[in-house]
């Protein structure tokens, strides 16, 4: 019975044996290295690949929501939002293209922008070609507080559906702190940073008590990282960008939409410097062609670059490469830009 005790012990202790070493050949087939610290890079690279296929697959998955899905839809823009849409910084560019599209969409429109002679004509064109009633106030955001008291007066009364924060200035070429005079210093504080500011706390009451309703803060992917030659309008539009995500967060249940649009270059008046960055090609749409899509987006993702290329822009600098690296290669690109400019001059 010894003996049978024995052998039934032997084959226990050789059946944990095999065990054993089948777990030690899947361990070393997953840490095929004896050493710990090489086993920790390994399970490090292994994380690195499992987090970039996840965020890539989310990423893709938001891209086509915003960028595809929405284009199979058909939303009533008055039903969901409102019968008002209010837009700054509407006489060109940007602007002028949210305009139009939400005029599409069957919109009033309250169109603010320093150039009545623009205004005025945006206004007949929209009111022919889409029968909906618009509104045009001459205003420049560069005075500061002053101006807004005229537009709440405006705005009383309607129902604001849609508010677009577009408006905005930068300097006329890419230069060096330096060089930025005081008045184009605080143009930027006063139209870009306060104008959101003011224009939100303004409109947003109204959309809460009826619960509904959308903002759009038109921010800029030189917002995301920090751009030499362009240092003040890089700064304010990710204030821009942060004010605008912040907002979102606070009022996600609220039945207000709010969205940060991000682009990258557009051909309008603040590209006109340069050709290489005016030019409409394949990364640089028209702002017609911009705020077609972008308009679409609305309702579909809280955050986007309004265009799908540079969507694809963004996924690169925010994947591959460190932000030391877009730093030097975007102050590089604004260097080449301002010699691309003096050589135009001299020519």
């Amino acid at each position: 019975m010894r003996g049978d005790g024995g052998m039934q012990d032997a084959t226990l202790h050789d059946r944990l044996a095999r065990r054993g070493n089948m777990m030690n050949l899947e361990g070393s087939q997953l840490f095929p290295y004896p050493n710990a610290f090489l086993n920790g890079i390994v399970l490090v690279g292994l994380l690195s690949v499992l987090k970039f296929f996840t965020v890539t697959t989310w990423n893709l998955a938001v891209g086509l929501r915003a960028h595809v899905w929405s284009k199979l839809r058909n939303k009533n823009f008055v039903e969901t939002y409102g019968q008002w849409a209010v837009v700054t910084g509407s006489s060109d560019g940007i602007g002028k293209g949210y305009a139009y599209e939400l005029a599409k969409k069957g919109m009033n429109l309250l169109l603010i922008s320093r150039t009545m002679e623009k205004l005025q004509k945006i206004k007949e064109e929209i009111e022919k070609e889409f029968g909906v009633e618009v509104e045009i106030m001459q205003v420049d955001f560069s005075h500061g507080k002053q101006v807004y008291e005229e537009i709440e007066e405006r705005v009383r009364g309607k129902e604001v559906g849609l508010l677009v924060n577009n408006v905005a200035v930068i300097v006329p070429h890419p230069m060096n702190f330096g060089e930025v005079s005081e008045h184009q210093l605080w143009s930027h504080v006063n139209v870009n940073v306060a104008s959101p500011l003011a224009m939100t706390r303004m409109i947003l009451p109204g959309m809460l008590e009826r619960h509904k309703g959308a903002i759009v803060n038109i921010a800029s992917i030189y917002g995301r990282y920090p751009v030499p030659m362009v240092q003040v309008y890089s700064a304010t539009k990710a204030f821009v960008d942060f004010f605008s995500e912040a907002l979102g967060s606070e009022y996600e249940n609220s039945g207000v939409t709010v969205q940060t649009v991000t682009p990258a270059y557009v051909s309008t008046s603040m590209t006109s410097f340069s050709e290489k960055v005016h030019k409409p090609r394949f990364f640089v749409p028209t702002a017609s062609n911009f705020a077609a899509h972008a308009v679409d987006t609305l309702g579909y993702t809280s955050y986007t670059t309004g265009y799908w290329t540079h969507g694809l822009q963004a996924w690169v600098m925010d994947t591959f490469f460190p932000r030391w690296v877009w730093m030097k290669f975007l102050k590089k690109n604004c260097e080449d830009l301002l010699k691309d400019l003096k050589k135009t001059k001299e020519e």
